[in-house]
């Protein structure tokens, strides 16, 4: 069963990949080594790349880079990663590689030359751990996925999930826009109060009640996106949801808090809860 495939360009064709049983190695580079000692080869025909550059190893489910080079860092991004990436350093041999999808980047003179290696076989136990008796695990990342304020956090990471891992989170204006279809009444101080309420849930700033305030959070949106797509709250199939709505879908609640356009940008307090609370427009529902 192979577990790795090897992509030299975008345009290759399935004839062209590459494909890696575990155990079996890829060397790639300018030239073929002389010695190949039954190696595999790939070809990266560019005169800035060594004629031993590096080599692929299979590993299950996952895959390792060596690199041969004596001076130059090699770098794994992983497209679906919103800017992941790992760095192999000159001389290191057998860097293990988790992403399912991987672009390998060579510095070549003044270009960079790249190719792409998939991991698509996954592992996993065969059934759940028998759950003990005590009390059950508390989530770390509490997210109802149902409420407005997921809306919000997904317009946040649309584009970096729409394949710009480079992109600056969306304004309070853009975000707006964005939800209008699905939620009539977004306003600018609304967006803002949830994003507000995101950074208290996710633990990025203290809570209303907590005795200090702490500092003031800085690149909060940054924050949240970096957050969001490092533990994979939120993913790409999350994006549906942003979808316009079919005009028989609103709903009377929607309707309702149509006529609320002024809300407060500082979260209140609910009694007895510790979370905040806003107005009818802003609430998370």
């Amino acid at each position: 069963m192979y577990s790795i495939i090897v992509v030299p360009t975008p345009a290759a064709t399935p004839g062209e990949q590459v494909r890696l049983a575990p155990g079996e190695r890829l060397h790639f580079g300018r030239t073929a080594p002389r010695a190949a000692g039954g190696r595999r080869h790939l070809d990266v025909p560019h005169p800035g790349v060594s004629r031993s550059a590096g080599e692929i190893g299979a590993i299950g489910s996952h895959w390792t880079l060596s690199n041969f080079s004596p001076a130059s860092t090699y770098v794994v991004e992983n497209p679906e990663g919103a800017g992941e990436h790992i760095k192999i350093a000159p001389g290191r041999v057998d860097a293990p590689v988790p992403f399912e999808f991987s672009r390998v980047v060579l510095p070549s003179g003044s270009d960079l030359v790249d190719f792409c290696v998939w991991a698509p076989r996954h592992d996993y136990v065969e059934r759940a751990h028998d759950a003990e008796a005590g009390e059950p695990t508390t989530s770390a990342f509490p997210l109802d996925r149902s409420k407005r304020y997921f809306l919000v956090l997904a317009a946040l990471c649309e584009p970096r999930l729409r394949g710009e891992p480079h992109a600056p989170p969306p304004t309070a204006d853009m975000i707006v826009d964005r939800l209008r279809p699905l939620w009539p009444a977004a306003n600018r101080a609304a967006v803002q109060w949830n994003i507000d309420y995101l950074a208290v849930k996710l633990r990025l700033k203290p809570g209303p009640d907590t005795a200090g305030a702490g500092p003031r959070l800085h690149g909060k949106k940054e924050s949240l996106v970096s957050l969001a797509l490092r533990f994979d709250l939120v993913r790409e199939d999350d994006l549906a949801t942003l979808a316009p709505a079919p005009a028989s879908a609103t709903t009377v609640p929607e309707a309702r808090s149509a006529g609320a356009t002024h809300e407060a940008r500082t979260p209140h307090r609910t009694r007895g809860t510790g979370e905040p609370t806003a107005p009818a427009a802003a609430r998370p529902r």
